[in-house]
C-alpha cells in the first residue's frame, strides 16, 4: 500500500513538473537596447581618462585633483 501511494505521488510530481516546464511566459519581455548604453559608457570612460591624463600632466594631487577632474568631466573632458 505504501509503495503504491509513493508511486502515485512520484508520478504526480513528475507530471506537474513537466507541465510547468512546457508553459511559456505570459508576456515576452523585449531585450533592452545595449548599443546606446555601451556607447555612453565608452564615452564616459574616455572623458574620465582624458581628465585623469590632464590632471597627471599638471601634477595635481588630493583635493585639487578631485576638483579638477570633477570640473573637467562636467565640461566633457576639456579643462
Amino acid at each position: 500500500m505504501r509503495i503504491g501511494i509513493a508511486a502515485v505521488v512520484l508520478a504526480l510530481t513528475l507530471g506537474v513538473g513537466a507541465a510547468f516546464a512546457q508553459t511559456k511566459p505570459a508576456t515576452p519581455t523585449p531585450a533592452p537596447a545595449a548599443a546606446p548604453a555601451a556607447a555612453d559608457s565608452t564615452d564616459k570612460k574616455a572623458v574620465s581618462k582624458a581628465c585623469s591624463d590632464q590632471a597627471n600632466t599638471k601634477g595635481l594631487h588630493g583635493k585639487e585633483r578631485k576638483k579638477f577632474r570633477s570640473e573637467c568631466k562636467h565640461n566633457g573632458g576639456k579643462s
